[in-house]
């Protein structure tokens, strides 16, 4: 509709009137859904919702786009009355950019995925335990609010099997502290000689000969 009501006007231009009014209602319009898309934002985030955060984007689109009247009610007071069909043109292109970035978080979220910033801060964590050697897999998903990961490091050989259930509670310790939604961590620990050694292969049959 706005795209629609903007090119109408390009071909039909109209007196636009009541210029102060226009742009007090525009920064109202602005201060007040900035500070609802800050709150939304940051609750969004605290409890991990993907649908609240895009809805605190959607508010400050709906900013943004008060703040573009502002700014076509100075350019018509200024003598250019095409001034603001132009900028609900470019309205309407910024609520078509957002609409596709919600869309594609909430549906990457529906599909289990995770952004890739998470694997990233569980290597993280991982990296920086003692005893850890390497990490040979990082898995995680998203269940509703949730973050559920598995992980694969190798370790030394000769370690313990107290010293490997340390350094799995270590791993899970600090990759708790990197991701405050983690609700559940599996942490397999491999040496690394398992890596090395060659796959076991049955021996040969021997011909009998009768």
């Amino acid at each position: 509709m706005a795209g629609y009501e903007a090119i109408d006007r390009l071909f039909h231009p109209r007196p636009v009137t009541y210029l102060g009014w226009l742009a007090t209602a525009g920064v109202i319009g602005f201060l007040g859904n900035e500070a609802v898309a800050v709150f939304r934002i940051r609750t969004g985030r605290q409890i991990n919702s993907a649908a609240l955060i895009a809805d605190g984007y959607h508010a400050r689109t709906d900013g943004l786009t008060s703040l573009a009247v502002v700014l076509g009610a100075f350019g018509v007071w200024m003598g250019y009355p095409l001034a603001d069909p132009i900028i609900g043109l470019i309205i309407t292109a910024v609520i078509l950019g957002i609409v596709w970035q919600s869309t594609k978080t909430v549906l990457a979220r529906m599909l289990d995925g995770v952004e890739p910033q998470v694997a990233g801060e569980l290597r993280h964590a991982a990296e920086h335990v003692r005893g850890v050697l390497g990490v040979e897999s990082v898995r995680a998903r998203w269940l509703g609010h949730r973050l559920y990961a598995e992980m694969t490091l190798a370790v030394d050989p000769a370690v313990s099997l107290a010293d490997a259930r340390k350094i799995t509670e270590d791993v899970k310790g600090h990759a708790s502290s990197h991701l405050p939604a983690l609700e559940s961590l599996h942490v397999e620990v491999v040496p690394t000689s398992a890596r090395e050694r060659p796959e076991h292969r049955p021996e040969p049959k021997r011909q009998h000969h009768h």
